[in-house]
């Protein structure tokens, strides 16, 4: 049976003794769009293959003569790059299991559910092309695709490029420590792409953003029906990231329950997804971030000292841009080339005056509060080059004015963020924009400084 239709989803050959399941399978899936090709024996199977190629093949376990999973093996032998997948009775399934192991990407049990078996094969053909995708990339990938950008040249970036190359060729797990913007990111990326893991994913969560249950299942995946909505099975992001790298940033922000989750993770090298009994092994390296001490947070009891341990095996540090000045004319040149084709502007430079006011600059928000300063001016600028009016902030009143003539880093912050609010009117959500911060976090400084909404005139005078 087959259906040659040009648009199909993809070309299957499924392989069973019983005309029955070959007649029903193959209406499921010629009726989805599927190319669909059936043989009743391995032999009938293998011609088939001489004859074409094929995404994915579906597999009875069970057959006269050569079984399934004699067959999966042969079949891995002349194409590793086809999926299979093993059909089976609930009495066969350790045998199902032990043909997993050969490379067989799943198994579904008789009676089979025409919807479970579909979501199952719409995923390994995806995941089939995915992974051809990543094969046919492989020899032009270095060209490709560049390393992510560690812009500057300053003492303090080549220290870190020098700590980037001698922990990326090896698989050691890094902890990266550093401000809010400083682009630990950009160092977990860089770390990825020189390293021989390079032409496999690097999965990013970034662990602050969810609940714990939900980073559970993110981390871990989950089975069908593990929860209220768990229609079908997920993989986590271990899973995803097989032979790749797993980026776990804001990893102070993480329950104890889930640290002990992962700190088994890291020691086993086994995941067991949410609602699942099964362990499964993974390949990946591990990188984390935080801008958290957690040192304090282990003196607090908030941090598995052990998972600590065992993540600060390679500590790289990511500089504050204030630490860094030298670097900040790289910077803004890197950000105006990008904005410029993103906006379709032509803007090439930056006017030297302005240039000085942003050197001058404390950045308590560092690398992306300057990114979100070029990209501000960008949007206003309505001459060929960035000049000091384009940026909103009066960088040099903040160095001239910092509080009673302070100039501790509390100081400077405090002036900065004190002048930005009045330049804006007292409108936090404003302020907390121009600055490249979330609202809460200028609530909370605003709070510590003792500052107050200024009151109308005439307000609060009434007896």
């Amino acid at each position: 049976m087959s259906n040659n239709g040009s648009h199909a989803k993809g070309r299957l050959l499924i392989v069973d003794d019983e005309l029955s399941v070959r007649d029903s399978l193959g209406k499921w899936f010629t009726e989805e769009g599927y190319e669909v090709f059936t043989a009743e024996n391995a032999g009938d199977a293998l011609t088939r293959m001489a004859e074409r190629r094929y995404d994915l093949a579906l597999l009875d376990i069970k057959m006269r003569g050569t079984d399934g999973v004699e067959l999966q093996r042969r079949i891995h032998e002349i194409d590793p790059e086809m999926v299979t997948v093993m059909m089976t009775g609930y009495a066969s399934v350790e045998t199902a299991v032990a043909a997993l192991k050969n490379g067989a990407y799943d198994y579904v049990t008789k009676p089979l559910d025409p919807e479970d078996v579909s979501h199952l094969v719409r995923n390994a053909i995806s995941h089939r092309r995915a992974r051809m995708e990543n094969l046919r990339l492989r020899n032009t990938m270095d060209e490709v695709v560049r390393p992510p950008d560690l812009v500057g040249n300053s003492a303090l970036m080549q220290k870190l490029r020098d700590a980037i190359d001698t922990v990326a060729p090896t698989d050691a797990t890094v902890l990266i420590t550093g401000e809010s913007g400083t682009g630990k990111e950009v160092i977990a990326r860089s770390i990825h792409a020189h390293s021989p893991r390079r032409y496999h994913p690097l999965v990013a969560i970034h662990c602050g953003a969810l609940t714990e249950t939900l980073l559970e299942s993110e981390l871990f995946g989950h089975e069908k029906g593990a929860f209220t909505g768990a229609q079908f099975r997920k993989l986590g992001k271990f899973e995803l990231a097989e032979g790749g790298t797993v980026f776990l940033d804001e990893i102070g922000d993480i329950s104890l329950k889930t640290q002990t989750d992962l700190l088994r993770v890291l020691q086993e090298r086994e995941i067991t997804r949410v609602g699942g009994n099964q362990p499964i092994r993974v390949d990946f390296r591990c990188v984390a971030a935080t801008n958290k001490p957690l040192e304090a947070l282990i003196e607090e009891g908030k941090f598995r000292p052990d998972l600590y341990y065992r993540l600060n095996v390679f500590r790289v540090e990511a500089p504050p841009l204030r630490d860094r000045r030298d670097d900040i004319p790289a910077l803004v040149d890197h950000f105006v080339r990008k904005f410029s084709l993103a906006m379709n502007k032509r803007i090439t430079r930056v006017a030297p005056a302005a240039m000085t006011r942003l050197q001058q600059h404390e950045w308590p928000g560092n690398v992306r509060e300057l990114e979100n300063a070029v990209e501000r001016a960008m949007v206003v600028a309505q001459e060929p080059e960035l000049r000091e009016q384009d940026f909103s902030l009066d960088l040099n009143s903040v160095l001239a004015n910092g509080a009673g003539g302070g100039r501790s880093l509390d100081d400077v912050e405090r002036a900065h963020i004190l002048r930005v609010l009045e330049e804006c009117g007292g409108n936090q959500t404003r302020a907390a924009e121009v600055l490249g911060v979330d609202r809460v976090t200028l609530h909370n400084k605003l709070k510590r400084y003792g500052w107050s909404r200024p009151q109308p005139v005439g307000a609060g005078s009434k007896q």
